[in-house]
């Protein structure tokens, strides 16, 4: 009876324990990023979000635990998260942006350029690897919509193909990890 309690109790154990990184986005600080890209250039997508704001929270619970989303912004993006409210001071391409106090609240510079001004959350921002904006995308994404965003980017479709035309043509089943096995 112990050696099965104690058999049951491990099972337990190590089913519970969490995941060691592999199914999750591997985030970055912003000075990560900028080394990083040094030696293995990459480009970036931003999650610009509030801790006040649901659909955040469940674009993190959803969209960025997707086994397909998680294995493809790894492999092409340094992913990196940044609090609109974030009081520290951050240096971004040779400037210094700080957190501004307005109203209440307060938000921070570089969240306000990347958005152009437009503060909405979550938002995604996508960065060329040279950190050059290529696009902001606002609101909650679901998993098919995100993956079609960042393979658009990731693979330089923006580039010579319209929205229409890619997403039109954007087969989730490409990407999904049950088929691929199989084949």
């Amino acid at each position: 009876m112990n050696r099965l309690f104690i058999y049951f109790f491990i099972n337990v154990f190590i089913t519970c324990l969490p995941f060691s990184g592999e199914g999750q986005i591997k985030w970055v600080t912003w000075e990560e990023a900028m080394e990083k890209s040094k030696t293995d250039k990459k480009k970036i997508v931003v999650d610009i979000y509030t801790d006040w704001c649901g659909w955040c929270k469940k674009m993190d619970k959803t969209t960025f635990s997707d086994e397909r989303i998680v294995k493809y912004i790894n492999k092409h993006y340094y992913a990196i998260k940044l609090d609109a409210e974030f009081k520290n001071e951050i240096l971004f391409n040779g400037q210094s942006y700080q957190y501004t106090k307005y109203g209440n609240r307060g938000y921070h510079e570089l969240a306000t350029m990347l958005l152009n001004g437009k503060m909405s959350f979550p938002s995604m921002v996508f960065l060329d690897e040279k950190f050059t904006l290529i696009q902001a995308i606002p609101g909650y994404q679901d998993e098919i919509n995100f993956l079609m965003i960042t393979t658009y980017f990731g693979r330089n479709a923006h580039k010579n193909t319209p929205w229409q035309k890619y997403s039109a043509d954007f087969k989730v089943e490409d990407f999904d990890i049950n088929v691929a096995k199989k084949k």
